[in-house]
């Protein structure tokens, strides 16, 4: 029940998602007579903001705080025990029941893991991720479809753990902690879209894993003035990471509201 109002609460928390409501809420009540002169105004409001949202680089000014806020480490460590990789950047059923990895924007994770994987032999592997949707079928998982993508890549399989339960940030970490059992003192690199680093070292953190930010998938450089769609999609995900990292912070998943090097 909590995880489905989450999802629901997540959509409001999209300000493309949360204009467009807006927008019908103010389209049917303008056809009312009672309601028109509100219906209207909600039109109204519907349309700035979606001018705003959709100004030229908008999507790169809210996201490049968090992309910039964990750099790239200037040089691997020499020794690494483990490298682990969150989902997001497969589609699970498309890959799944046509047979070729369906990767998304967030390509970038699984390139980046396979490469890290192969610097480094010896280190324990672990991808982590299940299904995000309320109603999940759970035959088709990222576990399984990213099972499939390594495969192709040339990467063994049998070196990597898999973590097919999780439904959200949260629980990759908690759910590939119980597996693999982290010691003290071991070097961990974790592949993550520089977006999403901020919270999730944030939970890492929380849970006595310390990691190593490995980001990749940066969006805030590239360029959105020719397409209006690109900018309203990077508002939607960093507002997604911003109220993320506010409610984790006030549920206690998080012991600091904007995670850092200095205090993770």
């Amino acid at each position: 029940m909590f995880f489905a109002a989450s999802k629901f609460f997540q959509s409001l928390t999209r300000p493309g998602d949360l204009l467009l409501y807006i927008l019908f809420a103010g389209v049917l009540l303008s056809w009312l007579p009672r309601t028109r002169r509100f219906g209207i105004a909600l039109t109204s409001l519907a349309a700035a903001g979606f001018a705003v949202v959709t100004l030229p680089m908008m999507g790169a000014w809210v996201s490049a705080p968090l992309e910039s806020r964990f750099p790239r480490p200037a040089s691997l460590p020499d020794k690494v025990d483990g490298i682990i990789v969150l989902g997001g950047a497969i589609e699970p059923y498309a890959t799944l029941t046509r047979g070729t990895p369906a990767l998304n924007g967030e390509a970038e994770r699984m390139t980046e893991f396979v490469r890290l994987a192969k610097i480094y032999p010896s280190a324990r592997l672990v991808f982590s991720g299940g299904s995000g949707l309320i109603d999940a079928d759970w035959r088709y998982t990222e576990a399984k479809a990213a099972s499939q993508f390594f495969e192709q890549q040339g990467l063994d399989a049998r070196r990597i753990t898999f973590e097919g339960k999780s439904r959200n940030t949260f629980e990759n970490v908690q759910n590939s902690k119980a597996l693999v059992k982290p010691r003290q003192g071991q070097v961990w690199l974790l592949v993550q879209s520089a977006i999403a680093v901020p919270r999730t070292v944030g939970i890492f953190s929380k849970a006595g894993w310390p990691v190593i930010p490995v980001p990749v998938a940066y969006k805030s450089d590239n360029d959105y003035n020719t397409h209006l769609s690109d900018d309203l999609a990077a508002v939607d995900r960093a507002a997604h990471e911003w109220t993320g990292l506010i409610v984790y912070r006030l549920t206690g998943k998080t012991d600091t509201f904007f995670p850092s090097p200095a205090n993770p």
